[in-house]
């Protein structure tokens, strides 16, 4: 059963800063990464991930850069920036913060 998309608007941003926390990537690898990490659940679409990488790098939270020219494939990579970093710490405290109060409405907690 995959993941509606419905559910994952609104946090493809925070998914792509969490990934780039990591390391510099490339969208392929970012979408695959996204793929494999929900145990194929989840996949964000090409034309997502570029929407959002241009998005996030006109905020100032990410740059890009040429590379890959050694393997033979040129690939865009994105670095994320420090303005990005802390975008990623709030939308992260955003995200529990919404998943503790979906929690309690869904599960019944008092």
């Amino acid at each position: 059963m995959s993941i509606a998309g419905d559910l994952i608007r609104g946090h493809t941003d925070a998914i792509i800063l969490a990934r780039l926390t990591g390391g510099d990537s490339y969208g392929y690898e970012i979408g695959k990464a996204v793929t494999r990490l929900s145990g194929g659940r989840l996949e964000l679409k090409e034309a997502t991930l570029y929407t959002a990488f241009r998005r996030l790098e006109s905020a100032g939270y990410v740059a890009s850069y040429w590379g890959g020219e050694a393997s033979g494939a040129r690939r865009r990579y994105y670095t994320i920036t420090p303005e990005g970093r802390a975008e990623h710490r709030r939308l992260l405290a955003e995200w529990r913060d919404t998943k503790s109060i979906l929690d309690k409405l869904l599960e019944g907690s008092p």
